[in-house]
């Protein structure tokens, strides 16, 4: 079955759902990604979420696997453990906002769940609670959070070709409720990929699925990352809303990576992108240098003329029967790895 989807990816891949708005085509920028360190802890094979702190990174599991967060050094050795506060269900994100910890349970691959959560956790001492979300209209997989220079939580939702939406509590993170719920609201939606980076689970429609995000310690940069690539939006004003829905983001394709779904910015600026293992070895954590100081402001003048263009498909109805395919495709493989 992933052999099937593979096939048909790059026919699919070009289609979009009828009536979808169109969405800026990103700048594309071939940044060196450098390998930093390699985990060895089998802990987080399963690692999905990931921010750092000076010279500490923290880094969690997804379901299954997220009832402890890791401490590691740059060296990617444990130097601690933190138990999660709370039960969770689905972990899939970790951000630091104002030195809290917040864990994304927002994982929910049958759309089915009535709430979502964010935990919040002291970094030093563990102690923390739990915060349920609501969303306005449906149940929605996602597996970004991002947490701006305002306190307020977003969250994009996890979506196979269309548009991701973009979701947002108008309550600062260090005012939720515990344990709500506290209502989300539907700010807009945003859409990236498809691309030909190789990397993730499956091959082409990978690059469309949001599986993780990030702020930079200034607010000014807003990052989400795909199974094969990351995108970098400007947030001058440090509003992550606008930055997703009305900016035009640089593209930067990411090496090989197994189940990328991992990112986080240093104090530094610095990018770093992880993978679970996908039943081998951990891939290394890597590291984009200076990724802050690639993303234009609205002061800059660079040139941003340089962009990729997907070209059209050959017939819409062709498009639409390959594409519910290769969503069956991907449907059975993310139930597999829950299972």
């Amino acid at each position: 079955m992933v052999a099937a989807c593979g096939a048909v990816g790059a026919v699919f891949a070009v289609s979009a759902p009828v009536g979808a708005q169109p969405t800026p085509t990103p700048v594309v920028v071939a940044a060196e990604v450098e390998t930093l360190c390699t985990p060895t802890e089998t802990g987080i094979a399963e690692l999905s979420g990931l921010t750092a702190d000076g010279d500490r990174f923290f880094a969690v599991g997804d379901s299954g696997t997220d009832q402890t967060v890791w401490v590691l050094d740059h060296d990617c050795a444990v130097t601690g453990t933190l138990a999660v506060p709370v039960d969770s269900y689905d972990v899939e994100d970790l951000a630091l906002h104002d030195g809290t910890l917040w864990l994304s349970d927002t994982g929910d691959n049958d759309r089915r769940r009535e709430t979502i959560a964010l935990t919040s956790m002291d970094p030093g001492s563990g102690a923390g609670g739990l915060h349920r979300l609501s969303y306005p209209d449906t149940a929605q997989d996602a597996e970004a959070l991002l947490v701006g220079a305002d306190g307020r939580p977003v969250i994009v939702t996890k979506t196979l070709l269309g548009q991701s939406g973009v979701y947002v509590s108008d309550i600062p993170v260090a005012d939720l409720p515990s344990p709500g719920p506290s209502p989300l609201r539907r700010a807009g939606a945003i859409r990236v990929g498809p691309t030909d980076t190789p990397g993730g689970p499956v091959p082409t429609a990978g690059s469309t699925l949001v599986t993780g995000g990030a702020v930079s310690v200034d607010g000014r940069v807003v990052a989400l990352r795909t199974y094969t690539d990351a995108y970098l939006f400007a947030a001058p004003d440090g509003d992550v809303v606008a930055a997703l829905t009305e900016s035009t983001p640089i593209r930067i394709p990411l090496p090989d990576e197994p189940q990328g779904e991992a990112i986080a910015f240093t104090d530094g600026g610095h990018l770093l992108t992880a993978s679970e293992s996908g039943g081998g070895s951990l891939p290394p954590i890597r590291i984009i240098r200076g990724a802050t100081d690639l993303v234009p402001m609205p002061e800059d003048s660079a040139d941003a003329s340089v962009a990729v263009q997907i070209e059209p498909a050959a017939g819409v109805a062709v498009g639409v029967v390959l594409a519910v395919v290769a969503a069956g495709a991907v449907w059975w493989i993310v139930r597999r790895r829950r299972a």
